[in-house]
């Protein structure tokens, strides 16, 4: 289909086509930005997120562990909140056991008369305390609650651990610092992985690699918060932990704690520290230490996910968008449903290899959703102006003259709603219709010949009534519904029609294939026809023939099958005709000569007049069965099947020469064979007939060269293309004058029997050979000049053969 809508559809149409087209389009674009500006699709958006992050797990951080303030631990320290020094033992226990830092998610803003005790302890090892910040007041100030001031002095850092929910309860995303314009304070965790990064705190595996996420480094200026999604896995809380109570009590191996960052927090199921993630369907509300724990764990890996900016979002959007306008030009609705498609799953797959392999998250939904609204509206809009071009088309067919012979032209009423005037209009197209499709059928049934229509598959649609009669005496059955390969496939090839040898070649090394017209590379072929016989023995000609429509694009095929039987018969009738003319020419011509020697032998020929005479009667019966080998085998050449085979023409050469030796001999003549660049030359060629038409070039180079004299045969030699075969034939004869070169081919043509009339024969050999060469799909060029010899050059195609 072309892609201009004017030229398929007419101006009018076409320019309404394109209006309707650039409307969808603004729509697109309308619904492209509501999506990615507005945020509409942020719940999809969301739920999309959540699903790729439990697609994928990855391991957890082996430098962090956590101390769990765990049901067992409440069980037995007692009620929560505990007195600070049994936070002193802990963090005395931890220092003890190598920790490289120990971080609370436990909020300490209410003194105590333990806070020395426990700020004493809190000095021994790099230690950070969680502050909490409050919702912003009218004026826009935010308020940090801090620990105590003793606890605040003795720790190396402090930071908030405020978590902020989607409008969907759940927390994806941390902003690394938060505050007001007056004051920001940094996530509980940055002071942390600073103090990694600096060298301050000494992990057991040392310090993690360069960060592959975003510059933290350059973060926390004025009005920054440094925001990331954080990489919740289904592994979120597989840390190593262990329970407050044993730390305290020296129950866990010290090695499970040295150098590693210890982070203490609630996981206790009656304090209610738990908050919901994107993995919370699989996992359940996860503790707020859990959250920081990954929140610390992306920090150290690098595996921050940031979120895409607003305009790679709008553009994600746009190039989706502006393919699918494209397709819906020039695409069929099915291939644009298809394309509609596969855009979307690309926009999905596109936003799981940046998340997974970028780390950044560019959500798919408003590319999906503009897709989702644009193919349907689309598709609306184009039936809708398809419907009103049919109704145009219609009633313009309806009001013109109806050509058939005897059809009816009385006029109709369209009435009613437009509904019911479509339907009218649409029932008289139909009549229309089946009456031309009649029609076209009684004029094919009526052809004498078989003819069967097919599909562009090669499925028999329509077989006429010749053919019905003739397959049902063939045996074939019935054609219609099936593939007209295995209709015609009980047939027996005999040649096909092009007369090259490589035609032949073709044809026969691939047969039954030709017969499937789905099969491009037999087109041609089938076109020029083929011989094929029957079961029977009937001979017919097959030829396929294209169908096209109005516009000239191929629909279907045509076969015929016309019986050559008759004809064949005619050709066998004058191959016997030819074989008796032989026999009944050479019979007499050969019983003369015997009866002349067998005279010869007795003696009975001693007087020279009659010797004589006995001699001319030999010379004649020779002459005439000489003529008869030579007339015969001229129609032979001409008419045969040949019996085409893969064959060396060097090995011919070397026959024929073997053949003319003797004669050769007798002349002291030398016979040589050059092979240049050791080419055999390899043709496709029957053996019997490309030999005899050697001999006959090599016994007119010996009759009409004198004695002692060489004649060369060359194979290999410059040929006009790379797929040819040469062979060359030179000879030191008498050479042919240039007005006698023309007639050199023509039958009953003799040169030189003036000059020589000693040398004998019917001037048949020359036309045989250059309708051998011919028939092989070759040529055959003959210079001579006289007194100084002649060259004849036979060209043939050449036949790739494996060494």
């Amino acid at each position: 289909m072309s892609v201009k809508p004017r030229l398929r559809l007419g101006r009018s149409v076409g320019r309404r086509f394109l209006f309707e087209w650039a409307g969808v389009g603004c729509a697109g674009l309308a619904v492209a930005l509501l999506a990615v500006v507005w945020h509409w699709t942020a719940g999809a958006d969301h739920l999309v997120y959540d699903r790729f992050l439990a697609a994928r797990a990855h391991p957890v951080s082996s430098d962090i562990v956590i101390v769990e303030i765990d049901n067992a631990s409440v069980a037995a320290l007692g009620r929560w909140p505990w007195p600070r020094s049994v936070h002193a033992r802990l963090v005395d226990q931890l220092a003890k056991a190598g920790a490289a830092a120990v971080v609370y998610d436990v909020l300490f803003t209410e003194p105590s008369d333990d806070d020395a005790r426990f700020a004493q302890a809190l000095a021994a090892r790099p230690t950070y305390l969680p502050i909490l910040l409050t919702p912003e007041d009218e004026a826009g100030h935010r308020q940090a609650v801090l620990p105590v001031a003793p606890l605040a002095q003795a720790v190396a850092g402090l930071g908030h651990i405020n978590l902020e929910v989607d409008s969907d309860g759940i927390v994806r995303s941390v902003a690394l610092f938060e505050g007001d314009a007056h004051q920001r304070w940094p996530q509980l965790m940055v002071p942390v992985w600073r103090a990694v990064r600096q060298g301050q705190v000494v992990l057991a595996d040392g310090a993690p690699k360069g960060m592959r996420g975003p510059d933290l480094t350059r973060a926390g200026g004025p009005g920054g918060e440094a925001r990331f999604l954080i990489p919740f896995s289904p592994a979120a809380q597989t840390y190593r932990k262990v329970s407050f109570d044993d730390v305290l009590e020296g129950r866990v191996p010290p090695e499970v704690l040295r150098g590693h960052v210890v982070l203490v927090g609630v996981t206790a199921s009656g304090l209610y520290d738990r908050f919901a993630t994107p993995l919370s369907g699989t996992l359940g509300p996860l503790p707020g230490v859990y959250i920081h724990a990954n929140i610390l764990d992306t920090l150290l890996s690098g595996t921050a996910i940031e979120p895409a900016s607003t305009l790679w979002c709008v553009l994600a959007t746009l190039v989706p968008l502006a393919l699918v306008l494209a397709g819906l030009l020039v695409l069929s609705p099915w291939r644009a449903l298809l394309l509609s498609a596969a855009l979307g799953a690309a926009s999905f797959v596109a936003s799981a290899a940046l998340l997974y392999g970028a780390r950044v998250w560019l959500s798919p939904v408003p590319a999906v959703v503009v897709l989702l609204v644009v193919y349907p509206v689309w598709s609306w809009r184009r039936l809708e102006m398809t419907m009103a071009y049919l109704r145009k088309e219609l009633r313009q067919l309806a009001d013109e003259p109806y050509l058939l012979p005897e059809a009816s032209s009385a006029g109709r009423e369209y009435g009613g709603d437009a509904l019911a005037q479509q339907m009218a209009l649409m029932a008289q197209a139909a009549q229309r219709l089946q009456d031309m499709r009649r029609f076209v059928w009684d004029s094919l049934d009526s052809v004498p010949e078989p003819i069967l229509v097919a599909d562009l598959r090669g499925l028999v649609l329509i077989a006429n009534h010749a053919a019905r009669e003739s397959f049902a005496r063939l045996g074939i059955g019935t054609a219609e519904g099936r593939p007209m390969a295995d209709v015609f496939g009980g047939f027996t090839l005999v040649k096909p029609i092009d007369p090259s040898p490589e035609a032949a070649t073709f044809a026969h090394a691939h047969w039954p294939a030709p017969l499937d017209p789905a099969r491009d590379e037999y087109a041609a072929l089938m076109e020029r026809g083929l011989e094929v016989r029957s079961g029977d023995g009937s001979d017919y000609l097959l030829r396929y023939a294209r169908c096209t429509n109005a516009q000239g694009q191929a629909v279907g095929w045509i076969a015929g099958l016309v019986d050559v039987t008759a004809l064949h018969d005619a050709e066998r009738q004058r191959e016997n005709a030819l074989r008796l003319l032989s026999h009944d020419m050479r019979s007499p011509q050969a019983s003369i000569v015997a009866l002349v020697e067998t005279e010869r032998e007795r003696g009975t020929l001693d007087t020279a007049p009659v010797r004589d005479v006995m001699d001319r009667i030999e010379r004649y019966a020779r002459r005439a069965l000489t003529l008869a080998d030579d007339f015969v085998q001229l129609a032979r050449a001409e008419s045969q099947v040949y019996a085409l085979e893969p064959t060396s023409l060097a090995e011919l050469v070397i026959d024929a020469s073997d053949e003319v030796w003797p004669q050769a001999h007798a002349k002291r003549i030398q016979i040589e064979t050059v092979f240049e660049d050791d080419q055999m030359g390899w043709i496709s060629a029957d053996r019997s007939l490309m030999t005899r038409a050697l001999v006959n070039i090599l016994n007119n180079a010996v009759k009409y060269s004198p004695p002692d004299t060489r004649i060369v045969c060359t194979i290999g030699g410059a040929a006009p293309t790379a797929q040819h075969v040469v062979c060359s034939i030179r000879d030191e004869g008498y050479g042919i004058d240039p007005a006698d070169q023309a007639k050199l081919f023509e039958p009953f043509r003799r040169f030189h029997a003036g000059q020589r009339p000693e040398v004998t024969g019917v001037g048949l050999g020359m036309a045989f050979v250059k309708t051998v060469v011919t028939r092989h799909g070759g040529d055959v060029e003959v210079e001579s000049e006289p007194g100084r010899g002649t060259t004849l050059t036979l060209s043939l195609p050449a036949l790739d053969v494996p060494a």
